[in-house]
């Protein structure tokens, strides 16, 4: 593994962390980390009251390209839909959302959470 690939795995794993806390600070429960499945991969699956909420956590600290929330395409959006409907149906169909966390830093204080984001 190269210092790249691994400097952006703990930064991606940190972010999700951050992103977790951030959510439990506002009253959503933790369920599961990085929920994989063969369509893809959930970061986060939390509770909020009756929902299920799927998160997708991406950080970009430049704004090339289009930044965080651009890099949540249209094929990412898909990869998650089929990931989610795996889920529920190990664990039972309930009302749900997609969610998606930006960040620029690893940092509190730049955590943007936009919820129903697709």
């Amino acid at each position: 593994m190269s210092t790249s690939t691994a400097k952006h795995l703990i930064s991606g794993s940190a972010a999700e962390a951050l992103a977790a806390h951030y959510l439990q600070q506002q009253h959503l429960k933790l369920l599961e980390k990085n929920f994989r499945c063969p369509y893809g991969e959930i970061d986060l699956i939390m509770q909020d009251g009756k929902t299920l909420v799927f998160i997708e956590v991406r950080m970009r600290s430049s704004a090339s390209f289009g930044g965080a929330a651009m890099s949540v395409t249209p094929s990412k959006q898909e990869k998650l839909r089929r990931s989610a409907q795996r889920y529920l149906q190990i664990h039972g169909e309930q009302a749900c959302r997609f969610d998606v966390v930006l960040m620029q830093t690893i940092d509190v204080n730049a955590v943007e959470w936009l919820k129903n984001a697709f």
